[in-house]
């Protein structure tokens, strides 16, 4: 890798380090759950999506100063907010347990927020593995997973909401666990917009 290019590539994978955490930090609160610590949890949040804000500011000026890429400009700054909307579909998960005043967590939102971390995990695996996108098949084939890994959040969602309404008979409580779940699964969603944006430059570029 060029010199030159390492700023992009290496920016990159810090933007998707700052999710894990995120991930990992969310998985933590809700495994261990404490609603009377939310507003703590949720500074905590903030601070990771704001490193994560900081990476994408970085990118953006970066580029604009630039002669020369290592991809084309426009696809750099879409892989760089796309990642940034993962670390804010995490910190819009947590709060959600704050607006909705949250007391006790469900076993199916633990397991979500794991799925999320896995996501996360991968994602930043394609994003190590960017700088050799002239051979792609090991791209290729981690996309596909992680493909697959959201649609097992998209199964989850659907496993969630059907518990949540056989053990529930509080109409409001439903709404609200089927809305979390709904935001849950739209971490996932927001993980695999990434891939497939890679996907895209890498069929530009081979």
């Amino acid at each position: 890798m060029a010199k030159s290019d390492q700023f992009y590539f290496e920016n990159f994978i810090a933007a998707a380090d700052c999710c894990c955490s995120a991930a990992k930090y969310l998985q933590k609160c809700l495994t261990n759950y404490d609603y009377s610590k939310i507003e703590d949890m949720l500074s905590q949040m903030h601070a990771l999506e704001h490193e994560a804000d900081g990476k994408k500011h970085a990118m953006a000026e970066s580029l604009a100063k630039a002669f020369v890429t290592p991809l084309e400009r426009e696809d750099m700054a879409l892989i760089s907010n796309d990642i940034d909307d993962v670390a804010d579909c995490i910190e819009e998960v947590l709060q959600r347990f704050y607006v909705d005043r949250i007391q006790t967590v469900t076993p199916e939102a633990v397991e979500f927020a794991g799925k999320i971390v896995a996501c996360c995990d991968l994602l930043k695996a394609i994003l190590v593995e960017l700088p050799n996108f002239k051979r792609p098949k090991k791209l290729h084939e981690m996309i596909i997973n992680l493909n697959h890994m959201e649609e097992e959040c998209d199964k989850l969602y659907l496993k969630a909401s059907l518990s949540i309404m056989d053990t529930s008979t509080d109409p409001l409580a439903i709404m609200l666990w089927r809305e979390i779940y709904e935001y849950m699964e739209m971490c996932a969603d927001a993980c695999e917009h990434v891939g497939d944006c890679v996907e895209t430059i890498v069929m530009k570029n081979t």
